[in-house]
């Protein structure tokens, strides 16, 4: 995957996180704080990338 793919996946996956935080259901709130930490994760990767693309 490339610097912008996984800008954009973990962008997706912080958005879709946060949503299923706003949830009644605790286990769905769990699991979008997991999420979203995932989309954390995945945004630091693209960058890094991109970091390294420049070097």
């Amino acid at each position: 995957m490339g610097e912008f793919t996984d800008k954009i996946k973990g962008a997706a996956n912080q958005a879709a996180g946060e949503a299923k935080q706003h949830s009644s259901n605790e286990r769905v709130r769990e699991e979008g704080a997991a999420q979203e930490a995932k989309g954390d994760l995945q945004e630091v990767k693209g960058k890094v990338k991109g970091v390294i693309n420049k070097l």
